[in-house]
């Protein structure tokens, strides 16, 4: 039969099964942050930076032997036989990281000139009549907000509208 087990030991054992138990849920914090950096395009700008600075440095040292080769060909003298790497894919890696960060700045562009458009245009809250002491003050009063869902619907009965027209248009031209 087992001896009992001492207050240590029962608190050691105790911190292991937390450990334990934590361990799952501290993964499942790490991937979400992961899905999170990949999905934002400033952090994966971030990431890309490093990698970046690698390639360029890359790209200067093959350059500077490369040319250190050719010069010491065209004066004369017998270079090394020591295989140079290619500068052309240095380069290549080096455009498509360029090519990737420039689509990363683009992309957070948008983002962000969506965000503010959807902050500029969307409504803001009506106050309930149920909660009058959480009244926000950029709220707007029920007769505001009628206005701009009708200014709203105006709008889009108008694009509509110019949509249907264009379309008429092409239709028509198609026939001729």
């Amino acid at each position: 039969m087992a001896a009992p087990l001492n207050q240590q030991q029962l608190v050691q054992a105790q911190q292991l099964a937390a450990a334990q138990a934590a361990q799952p849920a501290a993964l499942a914090q790490q991937q979400q942050q992961q899905n999170q950096q990949q999905d934002d395009p400033v952090a994966k700008f971030k990431l890309l930076i490093p990698q970046l600075k690698d390639s360029l440095q890359n790209l200067m040292r093959i350059a500077a032997q490369n040319l250190s080769q050719n010069t010491t060909i065209d004066n004369g003298q017998k270079c090394s036989d020591t295989a140079l790497q290619r500068f052309d894919k240095s380069l290549e890696e080096f455009y498509a990281l360029c090519d990737q960060v420039e689509l990363c700045l683009r992309l957070a562009f948008e983002c962000l000139s969506q965000s503010i458009d959807s902050a500029k245009h969307s409504p803001n809250l009506v106050p309930t009549a149920t909660k009058p002491d959480t009244v926000q003050t950029e709220s707007l009063s029920y007769t505001q907000y009628l206005s701009m869902i009708k200014s709203q619907i105006s709008c889009a009965k108008d694009i509509h509208n110019a949509l249907l027209e264009c379309s008429k248009r092409i239709a028509s031209k198609g026939q001729i």
